[in-house]
């Protein structure tokens, strides 16, 4: 395949993981991000030289900038002349939004409807864009089906992805240009950013620090593995001109409590983990796990990594590149 695809977020977690993908596969990629101070640039420029490294690197071209500014994406997208985006960008996590919704709001819901028009201006034939299992709160049914009511986020962060859902359902019916809303839930592996468990659990229980678990340790996460992430990511981009707009869940669907997270930490490590228990914390849902039934049949999407698997995986990276 020779189509361009731009990749919002292009320097994150997610987004280097796609692009390396996309390129494996021979697609050209054009990458934006805005090196979002929520954490160390440095992470960032280490993914991207991953990707500067890559066998098929000279396909890939980088751009620093905002996607809330409608001026610089237009001419972006008018310079490379995409023929898809997949919008991964956004400030991440649940707990930060609590202490600055508005920042919250115009990098998710503004830059999502910018990306959206610029997308629709250059004639672009499909878009696919995060979204995330957050929207579904405390649902009280599990596992959570993309046609539960998701009408109660519990936290700035999830509204502003569910905002972005409605966005989307209402592009596609202006536009008519197919558009994908992919529900992560809680993505792990190489390149993770620091700031999230996996990372904390693996770094702290292999130096012997103290670990904080916060909230009932019966409370549970579908960790999903990057690798997983990525093949649900392509397989929607591929496949949703079949579907107009469609949510799609890309999951694991197979919950882990957290106090079994923490001994697979310990597995993993080789040591044993000293925990410090704290009270559960605003936005924090009591367990997430999703539905794969709607993404299994209309996008063959089957994740395959365990979870003692992908947390080997983490571990060794972090390790290779001097976090631990």
């Amino acid at each position: 395949m020779a189509d361009t695809v731009l990749v919002t977020g292009a320097a994150g977690f997610i987004g280097s993981h796609v692009v390396a993908a996309l390129l494996s596969r021979g697609q050209r990629v054009v990458g934006v991000d805005n090196f979002d101070p929520y954490y160390p640039r440095a992470a960032k420029e280490r993914n991207l030289a991953e990707l500067r490294a890559h066998p098929r690197h000279a396909d890939f071209a980088f751009a620093e900038a905002d996607i809330t500014d409608p001026a610089a994406m237009a001419r972006l997208f008018a310079q490379h002349k995409p023929a898809g985006v997949i919008h991964l960008a956004a400030k991440a996590g649940v707990r930060p939004s609590l202490d600055n919704p508005v920042a919250y709001a115009h990098a998710n819901v503004t830059g999502t409807a910018v990306i959206l028009e610029a997308a629709h201006k250059a004639g672009c034939t499909r878009l696919v864009a995060a979204s995330s299992s957050s929207v579904y709160g405390n649902c009280p049914k599990a596992p959570f089906s993309e046609e539960f009511d998701v009408s109660e986020p519990i936290s700035p962060y999830a509204a502003t992805k569910r905002a972005c859902e409605l966005i989307g359902y209402t592009h596609w019916h202006v536009t008519k240009m197919p558009t994908g809303m992919l529900r992560f839930f809680t993505v792990y592996g190489p390149r993770q950013r620091p700031d999230l468990a996996i990372s904390l659990f693996l770094r702290k229980a292999a130096r012997g620090e103290e670990i904080e678990a916060f909230g009932d340790p019966r409370s549970s996460r579908d960790y999903t593995f990057i690798d997983d992430i990525v093949a649900g990511v392509l397989a929607s981009y591929d496949r949703v001109h079949e579907r107009g707009y469609r949510v799609w869940n890309l999951g694991n669907n197979s919950p882990v409590a957290l106090a079994d997270l923490i001994d697979a930490v310990g597995k993993t490590v080789g040591k044993p983990v000293r925990v410090k228990a704290l009270p559960a914390r605003v936005g924090d849902v009591q367990r997430t796990w999703a539905d794969l039934s709607r993404s299994s049949a209309e996008i063959g999407y089957t994740p395959k990594t365990s979870l003692l698997a992908g947390l080997a995986r983490q571990f060794e990276w972090l390790k290779a590149t001097g976090q631990i």
